[in-house]
C-alpha cells in the first residue's frame, strides 16, 4: 500500500509518495531522476499510466529502500499538500447508500431503501484540495451541510463491467466531502446545483493504491466533535455494484472519481439541524488514507 500525494514546494506542484509516517514525500521526479524509470509530470497523468506507472513506481520504491539514494522532503510550511489530482470530468456520486443516512434524510423511521443505486453528479469546478476554504456562499444559501465519503478512483478504462471483474478497475481510493446546500437540494429537486457550487467537493489529501483494507471506517468531525462514523461494510451497494451498474452502457474513464454515499450523522439529521457557519473546521478520516481537512469561510 503507498499513498501518492501532490505538494507545492519552492512555488511548483509536484507529486510523489507520502512516507509511511506522513510526515514527508518521496518525491517523483527525484526517483525518476535517480533511477532512470519514466514517471508523469503529475499525478493525474501518472493515474492515467495505469498498472504500467504503478509497478515502475512499485519498482523504485523498492530500490530506494534498499540504498537510500532518494530521501523524502519533509511537510512544512514550505511543503505543503494540495488537491491530488484534477478530474476530467464531473465526480460521479452515489446518494442514499448507507440504510442509517436513509433515514435521517428521509426523516422517516421506515422510510424505504432504494432498491438501485442513485447517482449525480458534482461540477469539476466545485473540487478543492485538502486545507483549501469552503465558501458557505451566505447570497446563495443557508443550509451548507457536510458528508464524508469513501471515493473510488478508477484506472482503466472500461464498460458493461461484472461485479466480478470490477476490482481490477479500481485504481485506488481517496476521500471526498460532499458538501451541500440543503435548501437547493429541495428547492430544485434534481441535487446537482445543490452539490456544486464552488469549493463544494475538497478531495484529498492522499489517492492510496495497492493493498487497501477493507472494510473502511469514515469519521467526520466538526470543530474536533464527531458527527459521523460509518463502515464501508454498510453500504447498501457495495464498490463492485455501483462501478457495475454505473459502467452498463457508459464507459468510465481512467481517474475517474466515485463518490460511494455519507454514513448517518449529517448536519441536517440533527435536533435541530447544525449547518456549517463560517469559523467551522470539517475533518474527514480514513485510515490509512488520512485526514481531509478543510476551514469554513
Amino acid at each position: 500500500m503507498q499513498r501518492l500525494v501532490s505538494y507545492e514546494y519552492q512555488g511548483l506542484t509536484q507529486w510523489g509518495v507520502l512516507t509511511s509516517d506522513a510526515s514527508g514525500i518521496y518525491p517523483s521526479g527525484a526517483l525518476e531522476e535517480t533511477y532512470f524509470i519514466p514517471l508523469a509530470d503529475t499525478l493525474g497523468e501518472f493515474i492515467e499510466m495505469g498498472q504500467e506507472g504503478l509497478l515502475n513506481l512499485a519498482k523504485m520504491m523498492e530500490d530506494n529502500q534498499r540504498d537510500k539514494a532518494v530521501e523524502p522532503l519533509l511537510l512544512s510550511d514550505e511543503v505543503c499538500l494540495t488537491l491530488p489530482f484534477h478530474p476530467r470530468r464531473n465526480i460521479l456520486c452515489v446518494g442514499k447508500n448507507y440504510r442509517a443516512h436513509v433515514r435521517e434524510f428521509e426523516q422517516n423511521s421506515q422510510a424505504e431503501i432504494p432498491a438501485e443505486p442513485i447517482f449525480f453528479t458534482k461540477a469539476v469546478t466545485s473540487v478543492i484540495g485538502p486545507g483549501d476554504s469552503v465558501n458557505t456562499w451566505p447570497d446563495t444559501t443557508s443550509q451548507v451541510d457536510y458528508e464524508g465519503e469513501l471515493a473510488v478512483i478508477i484506472g482503466k478504462q472500461g464498460r458493461d463491467i461484472a461485479p466480478e471483474e470490477a476490482s481490477s478497475y479500481i485504481y485506488g481510493y481517496t476521500i471526498i466531502n460532499d458538501v451541500t446546500a440543503r435548501d437547493l437540494q429541495k428547492k430544485h429537486s434534481q441535487w446537482f446545483k445543490g452539490k456544486s457550487l464552488d469549493t463544494f467537493c475538497p478531495m484529498g489529501p492522499s489517492v492510496m493504491v495497492g493493498g487497501w483494507p477493507s472494510p473502511m471506517t469514515v469519521l467526520t468531525k466538526v470543530n474536533g466533535h464527531l458527527r459521523q462514523e460509518g463502515n464501508t461494510e454498510d453500504l447498501i451497494f457495495p464498490v463492485a455494484k455501483l462501478i457495475s451498474v454505473l459502467s452498463a452502457g457508459m464507459t468510465l474513464l481512467p481517474g475517474d472519481v466515485i463518490a460511494t454515499g455519507t454514513p448517518e450523522g449529517v448536519g441536517m439529521g440533527m435536533n435541530p439541524p447544525q449547518f456549517l457557519k463560517k469559523g467551522d473546521v470539517v475533518e474527514i478520516t480514513i485510515d490509512p488514507i488520512g485526514t481531509l481537512r478543510n476551514p469554513i469561510i
